[in-house]
């Protein structure tokens, strides 16, 4: 098969494409740059670089491809609306899926994107699905992930200045479904190449569901420190995120996504499944051992 993937070389992308690869597939990569994709161009990935802003350039690479992973990479070069940058983005793939008749799309979409507003951050992500549910005669997956893992590695900081790790998620049992970047990696080599999973339903991936106490706890075990959960107030949130000089447009979408974290709003789809998608293979403990890697060398 000849497959496209968007995305650059960050984690899932360069998974993906050395997966492919490794069962004989076709793998172009868009990327910024040369040096930005030589994790993947160097075990055999094409290079196609360009911007995903450029529409012409999208309906280019996407040309003759049998299948296309689409994912809109969190713009941290945007310094202004990302759910507006998105819904760009997201019409380049669609008008160029449409232009070259693709078949076959894999997304990677969110937990939340079933919410008609708010989803704070996520709404950003979101964006992708809702165009891609305009397509015709497409076979559209939407991968909706979990949260990632690694979003707890900037907790980092304040478990090191103050011994506290916390957000404003409300109830510290509160349930979270956690997923990890090789699991995402994995679902998405499945949905490109097998039709074990269907484009009727959208098909959440998760690795280990957990409260926010476990979260600290094990995470705690980890690292040699007792930790609790600690709930924060909107607020105290506000403070943190402008103390650590994190982009004030940033910062107001951060608190939605926790207030919906805190009230079950952006997982509550998911647990309402009565057939859950098989959890993937990495648990809260096996990151706990990445994350205390990460810690012990800051």
């Amino acid at each position: 098969m000849k497959i496209t993937l968007t995305g650059a070389a960050g984690n899932i992308t360069r998974l993906l494409a050395e997966k492919l690869l490794s069962q004989g597939h076709h793998v172009t990569v868009i990327g910024r740059s040369v040096e930005n994709l030589k994790p993947v161009t160097d075990t055999g990935a094409t290079a196609a670089i360009g911007t995903i802003e450029d529409g012409a350039f999208i309906s280019k690479v996407f040309k003759g491809a049998d299948a296309v992973y689409a994912m809109i990479p969190a713009p941290y070069h945007i310094t202004t609306d990302w759910v507006e940058y998105s819904k760009r983005i997201a019409e380049n793939y669609r008008k160029a899926i449409e232009a070259n008749h693709i078949k076959k799309v894999v997304n990677l979409s969110t937990y939340g994107a079933h919410l008609a507003s708010g989803q704070g951050i996520l709404k950003s992500i979101a964006q992708l699905e809702h165009e891609l549910s305009k397509l015709q005669n497409v076979e559209v997956i939407n991968l909706r992930a979990a949260y990632f893992y690694s979003n707890l590695i900037p907790q980092i900081a304040s478990i090191k200045s103050i011994g506290v790790i916390g957000n404003n998620y409300g109830d510290p049992e509160n349930i979270v479904p956690l997923v990890h970047t090789r699991d995402i990696a994995e679902v998405a080599f499945e949905a490109i190449t097998t039709s074990n999973i269907s484009s009727k339903e959208p098909y959440y991936v998760v690795s280990d569901n957990r409260s926010l106490n476990d979260i600290a706890s094990v995470i705690g075990e980890a690292i040699g420190k007792e930790l609790r959960w600690t709930p924060f107030t909107n607020e105290q949130l506000k403070a943190g995120l402008e103390q650590s000089q994190f982009p004030p447009h940033l910062i107001d979408l951060i608190i939605e996504l926790g207030e919906q974290l805190a009230k079950r709003e952006s997982t509550g789809h998911y647990f309402s499944l009565a057939n859950k998608p098989t959890l993937g293979k990495i648990k809260l403990e096996d990151f706990a051992t990445e994350f205390a890697a990460i810690y012990k060398s800051n």
